[in-house]
């Protein structure tokens, strides 16, 4: 939504949160130079100890689209997950809106493919919907406030009018001449004028920010608030790829620390947007693509299915498999020796179940070269971030005969496809040593995500993590 001044109720709790963070990041900075040798990562060198722009947590100007791409398939799965009515039907009820959304487009010189994202991201296609009952907050197609459609952009907005008007509608009296009224007293429910508004706003913010995309960014975020993140980031105008990816607590923490503070997902904002654009493309492109992308999406609570769908992905059947690629090499074999420089432990009770099939604990303590080094770069800069003690590391590979044996025992265990089975997939136990190290491990699962590396969920006992294979 539209929103200059809106998120200044979030930012207190927020800030108080990142003073414990900024803490524990001058301790790391002040620690640069000590003189201990720094572990290499697979993925690059790694963070400890200092503030190099590591691969995967820094930027390169010349990759930013590969980036921005990353980032809408890292950030997709909410919109798959909440849409209303599921992803399709979202993506036909936008679609209706396609010829206003070209006449608009045009007319201001805007790509028609992002106005018409963030109608699909902001409203699912909805022309009545409402962020709340009241409604001085987000209404409409792209849910604009209504103290900035009044003072910014021109609109008729009588929102006392409006909410007597809605709760008529809602109650189901004389719906369609309500709505038409509406319509007239509160010009965001009129879908021409709600596009035509958004338009102006993304002249508007481009007139001060100088860039499309960031003008998109500002939609949620806020002018004002993307200025103060720029200024702090400290190198002008720039991409919103740059200022996203190459600020974190290590690196321009100034500008990571106001995109941080806003606390209400602005700061990936166009990644989603970007995403939206991308459903729609292959709403009208690739709809059978799409739906097999519905169906994956919704097997989780992540996209984990996305980044190794089920009828593509080998999996490991029973402990002969697992030996078989340990032996080869397809699968990392890992030990305190392999994770402590990267600040992670093992639990002493991973594979506590392979004495019921016959075999050794040792055998599932393994992982896929790939996520073997992401797991490496997590431990890493979390700890280089935090300067805490170790992540403990719960498990890693499973065979489908030991996923049988666990799903049998534990509720929590899925009786069908585990990510396990495949070698790309590991838990981190949820027990953190202080609050900096839960905010700076929050950090790296966003970051990561935002790369398209990994998908991950949060259950009760630990974080589960899947590993892009890339």
């Amino acid at each position: 939504m539209v929103g200059s001044s809106v998120h200044t109720r979030r930012r207190l709790a927020a800030m108080v949160l990142l003073t414990l963070l900024g803490a524990a990041l001058i301790a790391v900075l002040d620690h640069r130079g000590g003189g201990h040798q720094r572990p290499e990562s697979a993925l690059g060198p790694s963070v400890i100890g200092g503030v190099a722009a590591a691969q995967p947590f820094g930027y390169v100007p010349a990759q930013r689209a590969a980036y921005e791409r990353d980032a809408a398939l890292g950030l997709s799965h909410v919109l798959f997950a909440k849409s209303p009515g599921g992803v399709v039907a979202s993506a036909r009820r936008t679609a209706h809106w396609r010829p206003i959304v070209d006449r608009v487009a045009r007319a201001h010189e805007l790509d028609a493919d992002m106005l018409e994202a963030i109608v699909m991201l902001e409203s699912a296609g909805r022309a009545d919907a409402r962020a709340s009952d009241d409604l001085r907050s987000a209404a409409g197609l792209t849910q604009i406030l209504a103290e900035t459609g009044q003072n910014l952009l021109g609109l008729r907005i009588d929102v006392k009018a409006s909410e007597r008007l809605t709760r008529g509608i809602l109650r189901g009296h004389r719906v369609a001449q309500r709505e038409a009224v509406r319509r007239r007293v509160d010009e965001r429910f009129d879908p021409a004028k709600a596009i035509e508004a958004t338009a102006r706003y993304l002249d508007f913010a481009k007139g001060k920010l100088g860039r499309d995309d960031l003008a998109v960014v500002s939609y949620h975020m806020g002018v004002g608030n993307l200025q103060q993140a720029l200024m702090a980031y400290g190198k002008g105008i720039v991409p919103y790829a740059q200022l996203y990816f190459d600020s974190s607590p290590l690196r321009h923490p100034a500008a990571w620390r106001k995109l941080a503070s806003l606390g209400d997902d602005s700061s990936t904002y166009l990644w989603r947007v970007l995403a939206a654009r991308d459903i729609m493309r292959r709403y009208r492109d690739d709809p059978t693509a799409l739906q097999h992308e519905v169906v994956l999406q919704s097997h989780k609570a992540s996209a984990e299915e996305v980044l190794h769908p089920p009828e593509t992905t080998p999996t490991f059947g029973d402990p002969f498999a697992v030996g078989r690629a340990r032996a080869s090499g397809d699968l990392r074999a890992i030990d305190q020796t392999v994770l402590a420089p990267y600040g992670l432990r093992l639990d002493p009770s991973m594979g506590a179940l392979a004495g019921r099939i016959k075999q050794s604990p040792r055998l599932y303590r393994a992982l896929r070269p790939p996520a073997l080094a992401v797991l490496q770069a997590l431990g890493g800069a979390t700890r280089a971030i935090s300067r805490s003690q170790p992540l403990i590391v719960t498990s890693t590979v499973r065979d489908e005969d030991y996923q049988r044996v666990l799903a049998a025992t534990d509720q929590e265990a899925t009786h069908a496809y585990s990510l396990h089975t495949t070698g790309y997939a590991f838990d981190i136990a949820r027990v953190y040593r202080s609050r900096a190290q839960a905010l700076a491990f929050q950090w790296v699962l966003d970051r990561l995500a935002a790369r398209g590396m990994i998908a991950w969920i949060r259950e009760p006992q630990a974080i589960h993590i899947t590993v892009a294979s890339r």
